[in-house]
């Protein structure tokens, strides 16, 4: 008995499941087999529920359950974290949001800024969607790695959606409260201002009546002081004393208000890495003085025809990078740094020059490198330089842009420097001073001429390089530059 219950109940299940499928009995087996019970009790309440006739459901409701299923799942959040900057950043300061909560991003479109020791790097969404939450607040410190913003997945929202009003709604109470808040701020401020101008009005004149005091006192005595004088001889007093001086206004007192703002990555960075500098190194300086005539004339002579032809402005940093390099050839230790564990027991010499060239931004100076100068003409180099120190004012040099560098070159002149003592920019073990050019008294040919004359100064790490080394390349910047054929040899 049980047997044929089962077997009607096998029965019943098959034909529920062809209605289900909208198909024969035979072809749907499988499915049947599909919702068998594995106990005998739910097989035989499965076999009697399925004695009433079910009701025949679309043709496609198991299509449209699983696309429902697999566009729910698509529309998971996606935890975006603090991107791998460079091996040597493992934290940065947030220092923006360019998207907030309810914002719609495409695919790599920025959402935030972190401010790092060398450079500014974007936080980009990784796909088109919905930004959900932020995790951080701006100037807070993230690591690379920490979870920075959640993002739904999809399209961009359609206009009038009902989510969009709750963002709208949303966002206007943000709106209100910032105004709000915005307002009392003002007032608080205007309140003060006028407090201030009471001050100063109560001040003024207090200033005035100890003033108008003082000149009554003064013209009263004067009016004593010529009744006792003799008159004069046709009977008019005398009024030819000196008046007594009239004391001056009190002077208004300049401010003393004093602000703290604190530093940025790059500012703190900086400050770090030239006390590490001054702690490492050995650091000496040496000084000489290059006659600039013949440089200036050949720039003279060629920087209108060179940037009409090439769109190359034709400076003295080109000639100065060619000239190091050269030189660099000669004194390879100049080029090259200390390694190794502690204060370093293995020298790196290199074959090639990569020179980091300073630059002063708003933020604080910058080192992007020009590479593979050795290899390059004066041109070459100027057009190189032009581009990094655009992108350096700019504000989008990249890790790359600033990694390396063997040699540094660091212009002064350009602010009015007389000569100066350059720091070493680790693990560097030399950096070239260039200053401002002026005219001076020149002996040439045992006679005293005027010429425009330049002070350069190269720092060196004296564990590697000594006096002579560094003196030496010094002479060879000069007579390269004093004779710029010689660098087209």
């Amino acid at each position: 008995m049980i047997a044929a219950r089962r077997a009607t109940g096998q029965s019943s299940l098959t034909r529920a499941a062809a209605s289900i499928a909208g198909s024969s009995p035979a072809s749907a087996q499988l499915s049947a087999l599909r919702f068998k019970a594995p106990s005998t009790s739910a097989t035989l309440h499965l076999s009697r529920a399925c004695a009433q006739p079910l009701p025949r459901l679309p043709h496609n409701a198991g299509l449209r359950s699983i696309a429902l299923f697999h566009s729910s799942a698509a529309r998971l959040e996606e935890t975006v974290p603090v991107p791998q900057m460079a091996e040597s950043i493992t934290e940065g300061t947030l220092k923006q949001w360019t998207k907030k909560k309810g914002d719609f991003v495409s695919q790599d479109e920025e959402v935030a800024v972190i401010e790092t020791d060398k450079i500014d790097v974007t936080v980009n969404a990784p796909q088109s969607g919905t930004i959900t939450e932020t995790l951080a607040n701006e100037e807070d410190t993230v690591t690379v790695g920490q979870d920075l913003f959640k993002l739904e997945p999809g399209d961009a929202p359609a206009e009038g959606s009902s989510g969009g009003k709750e963002e709208s709604k949303d966002e206007g109470k943000e709106k209100e409260e910032a105004d709000q808040k915005k307002q009392k701020q003002e007032q608080e401020q205007q309140q003060k201002e006028q407090q201030q101008q009471k001050e100063q009005q109560e001040s003024d004149k207090k200033s005035k009546e100890e003033q108008g005091s003082k000149k009554k006192d003064q013209e009263q005595a004067k009016k004593k002081d010529e009744g006792k004088k003799p008159s004069g001889g046709d009977g008019a007093k005398s009024t030819s004393g000196p008046s007594a001086p009239v004391d001056p206004a009190p002077a208004t007192r300049g401010s003393r208000d004093e602000r703290r703002v604190k530093m940025n990555r790059m500012r703190m960075r900086i400050a770090e890495r030239l006390k590490q500098s001054q702690n490492t190194a050995a650091s000496l300086t040496t000084f000489n003085e290059i006659d600039m005539s013949a440089i200036m004339a050949f720039r003279s002579k060629h920087k209108d025809r060179i940037l009409k032809e090439q769109g190359v402005k034709l400076g003295f940093m080109g000639a100065f990078a060619r000239a190091s390099a050269l030189a660099l050839k000669e004194i390879p230790a100049a080029n090259a740094s200390i390694e190794g564990e502690g204060l370093g027991d293995t020298i790196v010499y290199r074959d090639y020059v990569d020179l980091s060239v300073a630059v002063s931004t708003e933020k604080g100076l910058v080192t992007p490198v020009v590479r593979s100068v050795e290899e390059m003409g004066i041109l070459d180099i100027e057009r190189e330089i032009a581009a990094l120190g655009k992108k350096a004012r700019d504000n989008k040099l990249t890790l790359e842009d600033m990694a390396g560098g063997t040699f540094t070159i660091s212009n002064g002149g350009v602010f009015g420097s007389l000569f100066g003592t350059p720091i070493l920019n680790l693990p560097g073990s030399a950096i070239l001073g260039m200053h401002a050019i002026n005219e001076k008294p020149w002996v040439v040919d045992g006679q005293v001429v005027i010429r425009p004359i330049m002070v350069v100064a190269l720092t060196y790490d004296h564990r590697l390089l000594d006096g002579r080394e560094a003196v030496t390349f010094l002479v060879r910047l000069k007579q390269y530059l004093e004779d710029p054929a010689l660098m087209a040899l």
